[in-house]
C-alpha cells in the first residue's frame, strides 16, 4: 500500500464537528455490536443473533451476525477513536442499508413499529462520516500529519 492511498484514506476535513458525531454514533453502534456478538446489554449473542439472521434469509446466519457484529463493535470503537473513519463508516453505513432492506423495510418508517427510521438515522450519520472524515479532533488527523 503507497503512501498517498493511506493519505487518502485517512484524510479529514478540518472541523470539529465530527467529533460531535463520531462519539455518540459509535457509542451507539458499539453497544449494538456487542449484543451481537457477546451478548451483552440484553442481547443475544452470536447464536442467537445467527437465528435471527438466519430466519431472514440471511444465511449463514452465523457468519452474518458474525460480520454485523464486528463491523459495528469494531467500527464502533474506531469511530469513538476517531482512527479509520472513512472505511468503518463504509462498513457502518452498508450494514444500515442490509438492516434497512433485509429487516426493517416491511414495517413502515417508524422506529415503535420496527420501522426504518433508527437504521436510516444510522446511515446518514455513516454517510456523513464518510465524506468528512474524522474531523480535527481524530488519530487519523494525526497520523496524516495535516495542519
Amino acid at each position: 500500500m503507497n503512501n498517498t492511498f493511506l493519505h487518502r484514506l485517512l484524510a479529514t476535513d478540518n472541523g470539529s464537528g465530527a467529533l460531535a458525531l463520531r462519539i455518540p454514533v459509535g457509542i451507539i453502534f458499539s453497544a449494538h455490536g456487542a449484543q451481537k456478538l457477546f451478548g451483552w446489554f440484553g442481547g443475544y449473542g452470536l447464536e442467537g443473533t445467527g437465528q435471527f439472521f438466519g430466519s431472514l434469509g440471511l444465511n449463514p446466519g452465523f457468519l452474518m451476525a458474525l460480520l454485523a457484529g464486528a463491523a459495528e463493535f469494531f467500527g464502533g470503537l474506531a469511530l469513538v477513536l476517531g482512527v479509520a473513519v472513512r472505511p468503518a463508516a463504509a462498513a457502518l453505513g452498508f450494514a444500515m442499508l442490509v438492516a434497512i432492506f433485509a429487516v426493517h423495510i416491511g414495517n413502515g418508517f417508524f422506529v415503535d413499529k420496527g420501522g426504518y427510521e433508527y437504521a436510516l438515522t444510522l446511515f446518514a450519520a455513516s454517510l456523513s462520516l464518510l465524506f468528512s472524515g474524522g474531523g480535527r479532533f481524530s488519530v487519523d488527523r494525526a497520523l496524516t500529519g495535516e495542519r
